[in-house]
Formats: structure tokens, sequence, C-alpha cells
């Protein structure tokens, strides 16, 4: 079968991967020049912060863009995309070799070059939703408050160590509980509804079902139904309480607790009292005033396989 990916352009993290991104990039274009022949593809190395959105927003000619590196190189080139015209906009795909991967997690892509390379070449590009937050997009991951802070500070500590993983972010997680427990308050209008006093400790609006290297913040969320799912952690919430649902929330099963609340919406009106730390797609995000809305299968994707029901 003829693969799918025609003229395609592969825009690499040099730091992925421990820092051999680069490496891995030039990989991938061995192996998929050899199924691809005169669609080889092109590879550019990013130098810097948002340079893969403005390579992304200037990819024209080609079908295919494939981000290689984490859940922000995949964040910079969805949004470079979605700078293009909707009827030439190329399809996104993943080689997941960042330290998260979460998208790559939700749409079935494997974090190994050679097998996620043979993914793409049988791939089908799939509609999917993008979400964006007062003009900026995300494809997985929004949110406020707790979870937020330990995304950035999982960032800061990886930055600092070079070390990766799942057991950084349980790291951060453990240290923004203890330290760093409080409570946002925020008014909330959801689909043009009326606006919502509350109280959060987490406020986590999703594409996909989970964030911070696989937990599973929403476990029905689907990134194929035009909706958003939403997690908010209510207080009061003990120290001790905190640290079981974060431990549970690895495997989705924090869904049991009351103190969590779980909503679907196309719109988000969001003002909190105060600047909460923020995130999208584990980039740090700036306000106290957040519109937040889904456009249903924007962005075709490249997925191994159909989304599971």
């Amino acid at each position: 079968m003829p693969s799918c990916l025609g003229k395609t352009l592969i825009i690499a993290n040099p730091a992925a991967q421990n820092g051999n991104g680069a490496a891995a990039a030039e990989k991938a274009g061995r192996l998929l020049t050899a199924s691809l022949g005169e669609d080889a593809p092109t590879i550019v190395v990013t130098e810097g912060a948002r340079h893969a959105e403005e390579i992304a927003a200037q990819a024209r000619d080609v079908t295919s863009v494939i981000a290689l590196g984490g859940d922000g190189v995949a964040h910079e080139v969805a949004n470079g995309l979605m700078r293009l015209p909707a009827e030439t906009r190329p399809a996104l795909g993943l080689i997941p070799v960042g330290s998260g991967n979460d998208y790559a997690r939700t749409i079935g892509m494997t974090c190994d070059v050679d097998r996620a390379c043979a993914q793409l070449l049988a791939s089908v590009p799939r509609p999917a939703d993008i979400g964006s937050v007062n003009g900026r997009y995300f494809v997985e991951t929004l949110s406020f408050g707790l979870d937020a802070a330990i995304a950035l500070d999982t960032v800061e500590r990886r930055k600092r160590t070079g070390r990766t993983g799942t057991i950084l972010y349980i790291e951060a997680g453990i240290n923004q509980l203890l330290h760093h427990l409080t409570v946002g308050r925020y008014t909330a209008s959801f689909d043009g509804g009326p606006a919502i006093a509350g109280e959060s400790i987490t406020f986590a609006v999703q594409i996909g079902p989970t964030y911070g290297s696989g937990f599973v913040i929403c476990p029905e969320a689907r990134i194929d139904d035009g909706l958003f799912d939403m997690c908010i952690a209510h207080p009061p919430v003990s120290v001790q309480r905190a640290i079981l649902i974060f431990a549970l929330a690895k495997s989705g099963r924090h869904t049991v607790f009351k103190q969590m609340e779980f909503l679907r919406a196309h719109t988000l009106h969001v003002e909190f009292d105060e600047a909460p730390p923020a995130q999208t797609d584990g980039e740090p995000l700036e306000g106290r005033i957040f519109d937040i809305q889904v456009e249903s299968s924007a962005l075709n994707v490249l997925m191994p396989t159909p989304l599971p029901s």
C-alpha cells in the first residue's frame, strides 16, 4: 500500500532525546527516504523558541509536517500549521522522542524512531480537534493551578538536571503538593451560560486524556468529539488527600473523589481573581482572563490506528 505522507517536512528539536534530536531526525530521514523515494523528506532543525512554529507556518507546498521531539515541538508545529489556510493545511505527524509525549500517547504513536517511522508510513490522516486559548492553540492540554505549577516545575527540573520521564513529574508534584497547595478563585461561563463562581486547586481543560507524561486526568476525553473535557479539583483538600488523588490520577482512578468535578463544553470563559500558574502542552501561559474554545476537526493528524471507541 503506498504511503499517504507525500511530500514531507520533518521539524526536529535538537534538544530532544537527551540532545540527540538532530541525529534522530537524520535516522528518520533515512528510514522514510527508503520508502518514499522521490518524496524524500526535508529536515529542518530548530534553532530556538518558536522556530518550529515559524517553519511550519511556511510549509505551504508539503503534504505532511512531522514534529520530531516532545509535546513542546508538537505544540509549536500545530500553532504554525493553524496559520495556514484550512484547505491547503498539511497533516501533522509525530516522531515522539521527547520527555512527556502526551499527544503522541493519545494518537497511538510509539516512542521509538524505527517503529514511529513504520507507523507513519502506514498512517492515515484523520481529522482531530484543537483547542485555542486567547488565540494560542493547544493539541492536548491546558491547565491552571496546581497541575500547571507541577508541569512548569517539571520543565525547570529538566533544564537543571537533564533528566526526563514520569519520575521527574512525580518529584515536582510532591514538591508542589507539600509546599504550594493553594486555592484559586474564579468565575467561569461554559458554552455561553451564566457565570459561575468557584474555587479550584486544579482546573484542567483537555483535548486528549493525559498530561504530565501519562497522568490520565480526563479518562473520557477524545480528540475527535468537538468537546473539551474538564477536570476541576475543588477545595477543601488536605495535603494527604491531594497526594492520594495525585497518585491515582496516573491511572485515571482519581475520578471517585467528591472533590473532583468533570464537565464537557465547546467554549469556556474563565476569569481568575489572581493570575494562576498556567500551561498549554507544557508551555507557560500568562494571564488572568482566558477565552477558550474547541475548533472541531481543524487539523488532520497522521494516526497509525483508529482511535479506540
